[in-house]
């Protein structure tokens, strides 16, 4: 299948998509990512946000990621995140409790960890909350 390339999409739990796509988009640490299959080897960070997966049956997958390692080869592209949710399984309402949650532990910070950690937090969720919201323009 020369005209397709093998994407793993993994979190620290599962293995959240495994398929054969023609093109994925990601979020780059210096702004969106584009891959067809036999795209030069590539090792690099990603930033919260979607991964949109064309699929090689002409459908889209959309996952949102918190950040992580990208691994091109030519005939496969593996996204590593601690945390990644499908498009369709993502909760805008428990992602909006948990931002207002980051925002309040920001207000009461103590230390420069606790600072670090809701900003984080809160980038985190800023960016799942924006992906949720492409993809159901999407839909």
């Amino acid at each position: 299948m020369e005209n397709t390339i093998h994407v793993d999409v993994v979190s620290a739990e599962e293995s959240i998509y495994s398929g054969e796509a023609t093109f994925v988009v990601l979020p780059g640490e210096a702004g969106e990512l584009g891959i067809y299959p036999r795209h030069t080897p590539l090792i690099t960070r990603i930033k919260p946000g979607s991964v949109r997966v064309q699929t090689a049956g002409g459908g889209e997958e959309f996952i949102f990621v918190a950040g992580g390692i990208l691994e091109v080869q030519p005939h496969r592209v593996t996204v590593l995140s601690d945390t990644a949710i499908r498009g369709k399984d993502l909760d805008e309402g428990k992602a909006n409790e948990a931002k207002r949650a980051a925002e309040d532990a920001l207000k009461s910070a103590k230390s420069e960890i606790d600072l670090a950690r809701a900003t984080s937090e809160l980038a985190i969720l800023a960016a799942q909350i924006a992906a949720l919201r492409k993809y159901r323009q999407k839909r």
